[in-house]
């Protein structure tokens, strides 16, 4: 059974750092794209980083710079680094793993961001 567990939410103020962890189980990581989205109350889901099996990484706008996503294959776990929050980066933040027609998410993790 495949299992992705999102961990490290929690509140910040801003321009605070957090990093949240997306650890796998019953699938080797390595060989998944993996990304992470968010979802803020009333609005639609958006992925704000990717990481390919080879390394390759992109980010929107809203949060390039800023935001900086890693992997760790022995450990079958990829980070979130967010840096410099904002409160509009307030969202539940889940991982999601692909591989070909394979898709799998995790159950999120809330972050809030305010003073």
């Amino acid at each position: 059974q495949v299992q992705l567990v999102e961990s490290g939410g929690g509140l910040v103020q801003p321009g605070g750092s957090l990093r949240l962890s997306c650890a796998a189980s019953g699938i080797i990581f390595s060989g998944y794209a993996v990304a992470w989205h968010r979802q803020a109350p009333g609005k639609q889901r958006e992925s704000v980083a990717v990481i390919s099996s080879s390394g390759y990484t992109n980010y929107p706008n809203s949060v390039k710079g800023r935001f900086t996503i890693s992997r760790d294959n022995a450990k079958n776990t990829v980070y979130l680094q967010m840096n410099s929050l904002k409160p509009e980066d307030t969202a539940v933040y889940y991982c999601k793993s692909v591989r070909g027609r394979n898709e799998y998410w995790g159950q999120g993790t809330q972050v809030t961001v305010s003073s």
